[in-house]
């Protein structure tokens, strides 16, 4: 009887395991539907299995809501009797795990059909989708995120920010604190955990942040060339706060609004676009002239899919309560220069950082979808030679006015009646996500909170 050969290692796993050879799980991760990363861990027996073939991996793991339920009245993961997709490792994404009690290991995965296709339901397929026309174009997006957070108590029966103290007492500091150097020490060890914890997964961060919150935190992170990798580094980075803050006796979330009368968290995405030679096609070469033409245009666009992106950029009930007057966050798709109330935003750069700032979306957006309608956006503008309208000057007092649907069921509707938005995601994708997004607003609302008890109840 002849003895099957035995397969070789893959190299990057091989490197890996040569690094750290005491690996004892191989965590494979997912992101779904709402950025939010599912999956299995493996023994070693198996570790090779992702950077091979593949290994099978329940295609509607990607189409989960918040709470892992599946979504009724959709073919995907019900009636058509939810069959496997073939999910194998992302090149570059296999790291440590420093927060373990085990040595661990982690790797992103990518999901195909049975037959090798890409599915279509899987964010990065879908993000990989709406980067193919700029591609054709000789175009590669620079691309990076900015994620604000909070740090909670870990003991206490509702959700309470982690704060510090009044000195010389247990009381705590209350109110807005933007930038204060005592918050942040306050949490160093969490944050020298963190940064060593992004060094060894190789996730970029820069700077960090006082947000303008009690316990409210920012992380930015460097930019890359690739929109697919800036996506990568954001649902990494969330997985790395989480665990981090809870090792050290806190919580964190990304919630877009979490305290009604706090500063809700946003996730903003700075773009530029290179050529094959590697040059910033935002750039003006009119040094009187800021403002390319080309990067007119792409704001143009932007400012166009903004209303029927919404529901990417918000994809939950709670994401809506973050549109208030007043707070820095956009409520009419305006742009302007070196102007925080803006929707696009032109941030101050030397002439080969030109960029545009993203300001819409919150921080429980997934990444994957949210630079896929940025990408669809600026696509939109160029070719079309969209013109934005007016800027906005720094420091003009704007009138805040409501452009933009900020609540779900209009962004929803927006969604279903978009124009531009299907070709980037693919039609098959945009009727699913907005499916099953109609259908968690749907549940949302049929849930009975404790605020109609406490209004309601007894004086009706």
């Amino acid at each position: 009887m002849s003895q099957k050969k035995k397969k070789r290692m893959p190299a990057e796993l091989q490197k890996f395991l040569k690094k750290h050879p005491d690996t004892q799980l191989l965590e494979l991760l997912q992101p779904d539907m709402l950025g939010i990363l599912r999956g299995k861990r493996v023994v070693p027996n198996e570790f090779a299995k992702p950077f091979g073939d593949g290994l099978n991996f329940c295609g509607a793991t990607v189409l989960l809501d918040a709470k892992g339920a599946t979504f009724d009245g959709i073919v995907n993961g019900g009636r058509d009797g939810d069959p496997d997709a073939i999910s194998t490792a992302v090149p570059g994404s296999l790291a440590p795990v420093p927060w373990a009690e085990v040595p661990t290991a982690q790797v992103l995965l990518s999901m195909a059909t049975a037959g090798g296709d890409p599915f279509f339901a899987d964010p990065r397929q879908v993000l990989r989708h709406a980067m193919q026309p700029l591609q054709k174009m000789g175009l590669t997006a620079v691309a990076a995120t900015e994620l604000e957070f909070y740090l909670l108590e870990s003991d206490c029966d509702r959700p309470s920010p982690k704060v510090g103290r009044i000195p010389g007492t247990r009381r705590p500091q209350i109110g807005p604190q933007y930038g204060v150097m005592e918050d942040i020490e306050d949490v160093d060890p969490f944050l020298a955990d963190l940064y060593a914890t992004c060094k060894a997964q190789n996730i970029p961060v820069g700077a960090t942040l006082k947000e303008f919150s009690p316990g409210q935190l920012e992380v930015n992170l460097h930019h890359v060339a690739s929109a697919e990798l800036a996506a990568d580094h954001a649902v990494l980075l969330k997985r790395a706060v989480k665990a981090v803050a809870k090792k050290h006796g806190m919580a964190a979330s990304f919630m877009a609004k979490p305290f009604a009368d706090a500063a809700g968290c946003s996730l903003h995405v700075h773009v530029s676009l290179v050529d094959s030679k590697g040059r910033n096609v935002f750039a003006s070469k009119d040094p009187a002239r800021p403002i390319s033409a080309t990067l007119k245009h792409a704001i143009g666009g932007l400012a166009a899919t903004m209303a029927e992106s919404m529901a990417i950029f918000a994809p939950t009930a709670n994401s809506y309560r973050r549109y208030r007057p007043g707070l820095f966050v956009p409520l009419a798709p305006n742009w302007g220069r070196n102007h925080r109330g803006v929707a696009l935003r032109v941030p101050l750069s030397g002439l080969e950082d030109t960029r545009v700032e993203h300001r819409p979306g919150g921080s429980d957006g997934n990444p994957y979808l949210v630079l896929a309608a940025i990408l669809a956006g600026i696509h939109h503008g160029i070719t079309k030679k969209l013109d934005p309208g007016p800027m906005i000057e720094p420091g003009t007092v704007i009138e805040e006015k409501v452009e933009l649907p900020v609540r779900w069921e209009a962004a929803l509707d927006a969604f279903d009646a978009a124009k531009v938005l299907p070709k980037y995601l693919g039609q098959r994708y945009h009727e699913l996500y907005a499916a099953c997004r109609r259908e968690e607003c749907n549940r949302f609302h049929a849930e009975i909170p404790d605020r109609d008890y406490e209004w309601y109840l007894r004086a009706v």
